[in-house]
């Protein structure tokens, strides 16, 4: 079989879908004759884990590792709580940032380009550089965010006669929290230049949604394959919750609070008592501080079941148990592109997708060709509460179900037959 080298950042214990795609990828790849050889970190700083999906690792895959210097281990000496927060993408608004989190942002964005893992970078080629040659690897894949993982990809190729691929699970330059990183006019080159250096130097990107394609088609002149992200087996089939209930799996954090939907349920609990008896919000995962105020000033307290943080083998557990799954993107138009992993579980869980974001958003128009719910632009309050109301009256007589079409290509086997397909593919 043809040996294919994956350079990962995150893998189990880490939690969270960026796990999942190449856990999954690695899985099925033997399937098409490829064996994937994983190259990953011995002592990483992940913000999340779930050991759960150390399970989950075929057996018989050469898992490489290296040692990797970590700022964010340093950082934390002084602020655990924030540095955790700022590693995982996650920045609060200006106005809640302690100085401390500004300085540690600047500090981020200006002094580790394009992150803070890239002093694993030179270590990783020099290893690898060996392993290439020992086991006769002539396909390399790398993996980011973090970007600096492509970057190990970059000078491997330079040096080696290897076919090298990039997977961009997110953009690099225009994805939101960039824009948060106090960069300087110099950092901000410096990031389009590595950008473009790697795109033009690649021999085959994959990308995760058809934004982002277009997006590097005017970058680069390489092939470019949307592979999204996906769902694995079959959801099980489960009594479903006795409350309404609409559940929000994975975090929810200040941007993404959806402020018409919490007004939109503070007047359905008010007008109607059927509707007040029977809501439940179940929130799984983390949640902002500013999402748990709203929904308190709305008066849905009552109404809230906040589950936090569990593992994936619950979250597949969860979803096809509840009445309505709630899928919420920031409204703005550099998301419209974004796919979060969250969406092709959902799809296998059967269960309707209410999905809330940006107009024109790829996540809604999936939801809406697969006939698995209804995509509704995020200011649209006289249309979700129709919804709402709709929804609602089939759960009252006990048939809340919608006939989802076409969602088979989205299963991690058909995915990875598809990477499997564009991994021989030659470019003309």
């Amino acid at each position: 079989m043809q040996k294919v080298l994956i350079i990962a950042y995150y893998w189990p214990p880490a939690g969270g879908p960026g796990v999942q795609r190449w856990l999954k990828f690695v899985k099925y790849l033997p399937d098409f004759k490829l064996e994937p050889l994983v190259y990953v970190p011995e002592n990483p700083n992940y913000p999340i884990t779930d050991t759960s999906l150390v399970d989950e690792i075929p057996e018989g895959i050469q898992i490489l590792k290296q040692p990797i210097f970590e700022p964010y281990g340093f950082a934390s000496i002084f602020s655990k709580k924030k540095t955790k927060r700022i590693s995982s993408g996650i920045i609060q608004k200006y106005k809640n940032q302690t100085a401390l989190e500004r300085f540690f942002l600047w500090i981020r964005g200006n002094f580790f380009i394009p992150d803070a893992r890239k002093y694993w970078v030179k270590p990783s080629v020099k290893y690898l550089s060996n392993v290439i040659e020992e086991q006769g690897i002539k396909t390399i894949i790398t993996t980011g965010p973090p970007h600096s993982v492509h970057l190990i990809g970059l000078a491997l190729k330079k040096q080696k006669n290897i076919s090298w691929i990039t997977d961009f699970r997110d953009p690099w330059t225009t994805i939101g929290y960039h824009k948060k990183l106090k960069l300087t006019k110099s950092s901000q080159q410096k990031h389009k230049h590595l950008e473009q250096l790697v795109l033009n130097t690649a021999d085959k990107i994959v990308v995760t949604s058809d934004a982002t394609k277009k997006e590097f088609e005017e970058l680069t002149g390489k092939p470019i394959k949307v592979i999204t992200n996906g769902y694995d087996g079959v959801s099980k089939k489960t009594a479903l919750d006795n409350k309404f209930s609409i559940s929000h799996i994975g975090s929810l954090l200040t941007d993404r609070n959806p402020q018409k939907l919490w007004k939109v349920l503070q007047e359905l609990v008010s007008e109607n008592i059927a509707f007040k008896q029977a809501l439940q919000i179940q929130l799984v995962g983390v949640v902002g501080k500013e999402v748990l105020a709203s929904i308190a000033d709305y008066g849905l307290g009552s109404f809230m079941n906040k589950v936090g943080y569990v593992s994936h083998s619950e979250v597949l557990e969860l979803q096809p148990k509840s009445q309505v799954l709630l899928l919420l993107e920031i409204d703005s138009e550099e998301t419209k592109g974004i796919l979060p992993g969250k969406l092709f579980e959902y799809l296998n869980a059967k269960r309707p997708i209410l999905a809330i974001g940006p107009e024109g958003w790829e996540a809604a128009a999936i939801v809406k060709a697969t006939n698995s719910g209804i995509g509704l632009a995020a200011t649209d309050e006289s249309a979700l509460k129709n919804v709402l109301l709709e929804w609602f009256a089939l759960y009252q007589k006990d048939s809340l179900k919608l006939d989802s079409i076409g969602i088979e290509k989205y299963s991690r086997k058909a995915l990875t037959q598809e990477l499997a397909k564009f991994i021989r593919w030659e470019s003309s």
